[in-house]
């Protein structure tokens, strides 16, 4: 498997490390297929893990996707655009149907289509002062991997609208005192807090479990599909507009964007 990310059993928990520190653990199809390959296998007849932790390797969970990708994109037809927001969407749903327990760890902060797969998952353990951020509007794009999903369900539409209109990061504190995020640890022992988690997990029944995750999911699991349905094509179109183009310039020049009018001016 892709360097990308590394595995690793302990006990009865896979560990799944995505594997880009130097680059704030960035998302792409080096990441996905991997991670879905890697669940799939988790949850095989002959498997022995039984629950799954998520992290990032070094300070930060992941950022997201690379905006060096999305200006590639650019350039291609909006079908092409929109397969490739679909590999994203294939491992966020993956995370979502495994039904095994999935458990994040964040250190330092998850960003964009990083924040996305944090939320995809069972449940979240964040390091104290750790950021989550779907800046996607500061660059012209709007989100997906279902982060504006995940939100809009768990968050009161003030707070939900905050995040994505405005881009400002959300501290794990005041996500934690909305429910979001499940425990709040030290700097440094997020994964080691998930690992406790998924090992009291790791005892309790099998298959109840996974009935009781279907159950949870199963209020949603339409409407969730949809909706990322909607943001894969909202997502593909924002890439190729003049906004997405100075957004990613200006990002990559660090400074602030000036976006167009309405009038294009």
């Amino acid at each position: 498997m892709s360097e990308a990310v590394l595995f690793e059993t302990q006990g009865s928990t896979l560990i799944i490390t995505i594997n880009e520190p130097e680059r704030r653990n960035v998302l792409s199809r080096a990441v996905y297929e991997p991670v879905e390959k890697a669940l799939s296998d988790a949850v095989a007849p002959d498997s022995s893990v039984r629950a799954v932790v998520i992290t990032g390797a070094g300070q930060f969970f992941s950022a997201g996707g690379d905006l060096r990708m999305l200006k590639q994109r650019r350039e291609m037809p909006l079908p092409d655009r929109e397969e490739q927001i679909e590999f994203l969407h294939s491992m966020i749903r993956t995370v979502r149907a495994c039904p095994l327990p999935v458990i994040a760890a964040v250190e330092g902060g998850a960003a964009g289509a990083g924040a996305s797969l944090a939320f995809a998952c069972d449940m979240i353990v964040a390091s104290e002062g750790a950021k989550f951020t779907l800046a996607y509007v500061n660059a012209g794009l709007v989100p997906d991997g279902g982060g504006s999903g995940f939100l809009s369900m768990n968050l009161p539409r003030q707070l939900a609208s905050e995040m994505c209109l405005t881009g400002q990061p959300v501290l794990t504190e005041r996500l934690y005192a909305m429910g979001v995020v499940n425990r709040v640890v030290a700097p440094g022992d997020a994964l080691s807090d998930a690992l406790d988690l998924t090992e009291a997990l790791s005892r309790g029944p099998r298959q109840a479990q996974a009935s009781i995750k279907s159950l949870i999911a199963a209020p949603e699991r339409e409407a969730f599909n949809a909706h990322l349905l909607r943001e894969r094509r909202l997502m593909s179109i924002a890439v190729g507009s003049d906004e997405a183009q100075e957004g990613i310039r200006a990002f990559e020049e660090k400074r602030k964007p000036v976006f167009p009018d309405s009038h294009g001016s």
